[in-house]
């Protein structure tokens, strides 16, 4: 019987679980998709159900658990938390957090223990956090070498972490430098999402895209002051940002702070020049200390390959910045770099430290991981307001209705990894449309009118229309655009001259490389707006039910699902 490795993301935030049988990727998916729960943190039963089917396995063949966290290491923390009694300014989150992070490894501890029951012929093996950011940012590349920079705003005790990989039959990862809390960029970037009156972990891209209309100056002697940087990485002063307390109950920006910007607002409150201001301030420290990393990771490395992991790896605008600043002559970010991916990391990790000499297969330049529905039963009985018309499996038909303006959700194949929308559970439109963000915005995402909307083009001819010079198959990417970009399709150009594009070949997403062709036959444009099939504060749609919710609940015009033309 071939190895059979359960990886897992549960009990903290975005749930998923991914399954890899004899070294085999047999697919990941994340627990929202199909529970329609954003960013869950419950155990990923639905997930795990649809792997083992996938796989004709039950729980009894699992052979090894891995998860993505280390009890024992939260309580290392302990004596560094008692030594901020020593500062005036920390004293008092002393004991409170010191106390935190033994009670959160004390929980770790029996979430594994449970594990461990619903597993009874398993061994559940804890990975490293950040262990499991980098070798699934590694492995993801299928580079034989890298360097690889994950930063977060927590795991365990570390938030950013350099390392150099190799593979040699697995991944291979040697950490040179680790940052620990309370220094973290993803702590900082959840404080003000927070303080700007979003959800922290979940709207930190609504305050990228706000600092595209803010003016940093305001606030950039703050922000030097608040995040110092060091020879080796960067601080946090306790006297903006106090130290973590992983207890509710404890603020994550100071009275001074908030004495320094503004007071904090609510989210239905107008925006006002202060919060573009502090949202670009923000975005351009981060900015900073991100390529400041990467040259860091250049030197102590070697490599001229850099993968980068981590939640701040969704920052598309700094992933930008060191792309273009020329550090590397290529960076990769993994489709879901973010904690959900952890469980795939986690699962390579305990394959390589098996001594198993089957080579990993199904991870390098994979991200269709997830549940298809090839052959659903459409029964439009529940969604009255709906019809289907013929079964219509044509590119120049899907082409034909964007260029006449309609608005599509495309539901096909299997659904991706990460979050986001990458051809197969995507929202299409035309650029070229007149207010196409605007009624996107306004009917269809129902969202703030200052979110942009990203590019997805042939990989083929990107560089017409973008400057990246490199290709960007996740969308994890913020690239200047050319003239011609501004001229014909200004629609996907934010404020700030950017486009977080995806690039699309014929072997990553046949389908939707047609429809690209087909769409540039008809307007000379290779270029769609692609946004991910949902509505503000719900997931990507999973499953068709969810799709067709969305149909009927929004402003889109039509759905092509598995082939079925469906409208309203």
């Amino acid at each position: 019987m071939e190895h059979v490795v359960l990886g897992l993301c549960s009990y903290t935030h975005d749930s998923a679980a991914a399954l890899l049988v004899g070294g085999r990727l047999i697919g990941f998916v994340e627990e929202e998709r199909l529970s329609e729960q954003k960013h869950t943190r419950e155990y990923p039963h639905h997930a795990i159900e649809w792997l083992l089917k996938e796989s004709g396995l039950t729980p009894s063949n699992v052979d090894v658990v891995a998860y993505n966290f280390q009890a024992a290491r939260y309580l290392a923390e302990t004596p560094g938390a008692l030594r901020l009694v020593l500062s005036a300014t920390t004293r008092s989150r002393a004991l409170p957090r010191a106390g935190g992070f033994a009670k959160v490894a004390l929980r770790t501890r029996r979430r594994v223990q449970a594990l461990g029951r619903l597993f009874p012929r398993a061994s559940v093996s804890s990975v490293l956090h950040h262990r499991a950011h980098q070798v699934v940012a590694f492995a993801a590349s299928g580079w034989d070498e890298s360097a690889v920079l994950v930063a977060d705003s927590l795991g365990e005790r570390q938030t950013t972490t350099i390392a150099h990989c190799h593979q040699a039959g697995h991944p291979t990862t040697r950490t040179l430098q680790v940052i620990y809390d309370p220094a973290s960029l993803g702590y900082i970037y959840g404080a003000v999402t927070e303080h700007l009156g979003w959800r922290r972990g979940d709207e930190e891209g609504t305050v990228m895209a706000l600092a595209a209309l803010g003016d940093p100056a305001r606030f950039r002697r703050l922000f030097g002051r608040a995040i110092p940087m060091t020879s080796s990485g960067f601080a946090l002063d306790p006297a903006y940002f106090p130290p973590r307390v992983l207890t509710s109950g404890y603020p994550r920006t100071s009275r001074r702070f908030i004495a320094e910007t503004c007071p904090e607002r609510h989210p239905d409150e107008p925006l006002q020049d202060v919060h573009r201001d502090l949202a670009a301030a923000l975005q351009e420290r981060t900015e900073q200390v991100m390529l400041h990393l990467a040259r860091r990771a250049r030197v102590i490395t070697g490599s001229r390959r850099l993968c980068v992991g981590g939640g701040v790896a969704t920052n598309c605008v700094s992933i930008g910045r060191i792309i273009e600043a020329g550090i590397f002559d290529e960076v990769f970010v993994p489709p879901a770099p973010g904690d959900a991916g952890t469980a795939i990391g986690a699962a390579i990790a305990v394959h390589a430290d098996s001594g198993s000499r089957r080579p990993l297969s199904g991870i390098a330049r994979a991200c269709y991981l997830g549940p298809s529905y090839p052959s659903a039963a459409l029964d439009l009985t529940p969604w009255p307001g709906l019809q289907k018309a013929l079964r219509i499996e044509d590119a120049e038909f899907l082409a034909d209705q964007l260029v006449q303006g309609m608005i599509v959700g495309l539901f096909q194949g299997r659904m991706e990894a990460g979050p986001r929308a990458l051809g197969n559970r995507s929202i299409l439109a035309s650029p070229m449309e007149t207010g196409i963000a605007e009624r996107l915005n306004a009917t269809v995402k129902f969202r703030e009118q200052f979110r942009p909307f990203a590019p997805i083009v042939l990989a083929e001819r990107a560089e017409e229309f973008f400057t990246l010079g490199q290709e960007a198959p996740y969308m994890s990417m913020a690239s200047a655009v050319t003239d011609n970009a501004r001229r014909h399709i200004p629609a996907i150009v934010h404020a700030n001259g950017t486009s977080r594009l995806q690039t699309v070949t014929h072997s990553q997403n046949p389908f939707m490389h047609k429809v690209l062709r087909a769409f540039a036959r008809r307007t000379g444009i290779p270029v769609l707006i692609n946004t991910s099939l949902n509505v503000k504060g719900k997931p990507i749609c999973g499953t068709p039910e969810m799709a067709l919710d969305c149909l009927a609940n929004s402003g889109l015009d039509a759905l092509m699902l598995e082939g079925w033309w469906i409208t309203k």
